[in-house]
């Protein structure tokens, strides 16, 4: 592949460190479910692709990751090529054989259950969806129990998919198989494992 001068430029300024800061924090996310976790390590990708999402697809994408892009992303050329220079991942069109995905628009995303859910002997080969978000003080508060949580804890992220409560729960239901949330705002990450259950919503 050609690339263009804007896939060379706006990756990580120190790979090794900034690949493990930013790994550190996904996981601190991933093992407190619902809890934001300062994202510092900082890139400069090319729009719509937000600093937290070319972070991200830095720490966890290599040539062996499968990646669906959502319409918004996959239909910038300079995107594509920033991702493919900086990560070596390989861009997937079926939605059901990525490893990870990355949505730009949450309230545009397809339902969670065309994503991958593993299989009962490879419950691994699910996917990880990863969102683009504003922030974390939205209108809906989620009550979340599970693994990680002591007892109950809240969370507002600003956008979430489209009738959430239903699809979160049929997701959970699927346990140990089902997909992975990652939500990523400025400078900040936070996420629900498919272990998290949702017990209550309120406003």
């Amino acid at each position: 592949m050609a690339f263009n001068n804007q896939a060379f430029e706006g990756g990580f300024t120190d790979a090794v460190y900034d690949a493990q800061t930013c790994f550190r924090a996904l996981m601190d996310a991933l093992a407190n479910p619902g809890t934001i976790q300062p994202l510092t390590a900082e890139t400069q990708p090319p729009l719509p692709l937000t600093p937290e999402l070319g972070a991200i697809a830095q720490a966890l994408f290599d040539h062996d990751t499968k990646v669906w892009l959502d319409s918004h992303l996959a239909a910038s050329s300079a995107v594509r090529e920033w991702l493919a220079f900086q990560t070596g991942f390989e861009l997937v069109s079926e939605i059901g054989e990525a490893n990870f995905a990355l949505v730009s628009d949450v309230t545009q995303m397809p339902p969670l259950d065309v994503f991958a859910k593993g299989t009962s002997e490879y419950p691994d080969r699910s996917a990880t969806i990863v969102m683009a978000i504003e922030g974390f003080a939205g209108a809906q508060t989620l009550q979340l129990q599970g693994p990680g949580i002591e007892h109950v804890r809240e969370f507002a992220p600003s956008a979430l998919p489209v009738r959430f409560n239903e699809q979160w729960a049929a997701n959970t239901a699927l346990f140990p198989r089902g997909v992975d949330l990652v939500f990523a705002a400025p400078k900040t990450v936070a996420a629900l494992p498919r272990s998290t259950k949702l017990i209550k919503n309120g406003n």
